[in-house]
């Protein structure tokens, strides 16, 4: 089970680690380290002071293993890593302890909780503080390369959140069916009414379970950011995809032409040639791959890829 995250258990515990939080927010990185220790002498087994503890060292170059420790500690105790220890990890150049620079360093169950503490205020934030636009994108590469009068029966929603492609799809989809890591966004998109199916799981195992030639589109709006191989889900949605289907979706792009790159951000930034070729290895066409500036973040607009492939 996931460490808890809202109390240590000691109320004297729980007051230090909120001054500790106070004080790396205000950039105090030796004073946070020190009153997360204290937490930890009263409460050794509370996760969430031990990911405080390492991002406080981590601002301190010479304590970078300690930092490392700290974050390692975690993982004992949140094997799962809701709290997302291995992106800290990642960002010290660790991986995952084994030395594979940011292997996997996105968990589900960090994404689920993420997520799920995301979900009420997720829609104003991301719309109206981000300028997210992939829904939209992706409406207008259907529509240029099948008409605006287009339909698809079938559409299979990756990651669909709180629902903003559905909307987004409005009287292009037939039936739609939506998968999501996190139960709070499934709570959301099950208040549109627009699904007829939702599901709870990660997008590769929810595709494997899907009939073979089944969907006439597959979308996946601003999720394989948080997935360092895109590869295997590619080749799950060619299978599910019936002769003539589409796969549509939006992700980050970096410089470089090829590989995953795990941001400052905790999301991966993929590589144009990257795509391509595993477009070609799922056995689907490129239809339209073309860079898109899919959201904003601190005012700076962020550079990916809008891709629409063929089966």
């Amino acid at each position: 089970m996931p460490a808890p995250t809202r109390s240590s258990g000691d109320l004297l515990a729980d007051r230090r680690y909120a001054w500790a939080e106070a004080a790396l927010a205000e950039g105090d990185a030796a004073a946070a380290s020190d009153l997360a220790a204290q937490v930890l002498e009263i409460a050794p087994g509370y996760a969430p002071a031990w990911l405080l503890l390492g991002r406080a060292r981590a601002a301190d170059p010479a304590q970078r293993q300690a930092a490392a420790d700290a974050f390692r500690s975690v993982l004992v105790l949140d094997p799962d890593d809701a709290l997302g220890a291995r992106l800290h990890l990642a960002a010290l150049g660790e991986g995952e302890g084994d030395g594979a620079a940011n292997a996997e360093a996105i968990s589900p169950a960090y994404v689920r909780a993420l997520f799920d503490g995301y979900a009420g205020r997720f829609e104003r934030h991301l719309v109206e503080g981000l300028g997210y636009c992939g829904p939209a994108l992706i409406r207008a590469a259907l529509e240029r390369l099948r008409g605006p009068d287009a339909r698809f029966g079938t559409v299979l929603d990756l990651g669909c959140g709180t629902g903003l492609m559905a909307r987004a799809l409005d009287g292009l989809a037939g039936t739609l069916v939506g998968v999501d890591l996190s139960p709070g966004m499934l709570a959301q998109a099950r208040r549109t009414g627009r699904y007829a199916r939702l599901q709870e799981g990660d997008l590769r195992g929810f595709l494997e379970a899907e009939p073979a030639a089944s969907a006439d589109l597959v979308v996946a709006a601003d999720v394989f950011i948080y997935l360092r191989e895109i590869g295997p889900v590619l080749r799950e949605a060619a299978r599910v995809l019936a002769p003539g289907g589409l796969l549509a979706f939006t992700l980050q792009g970096h410089p470089g032409e090829r590989g995953a790159v795990l941001g400052a951000d905790g999301r991966y930034a993929h590589g144009v040639e990257t795509v391509r070729d595993d477009a070609a290895e799922a056995g689907l066409t490129v239809a339209a791959l073309e860079p898109a500036e899919i959201r904003r973040q601190n005012g700076v607009g962020v550079p990916g890829w809008l891709v629409v492939l063929g089966r």
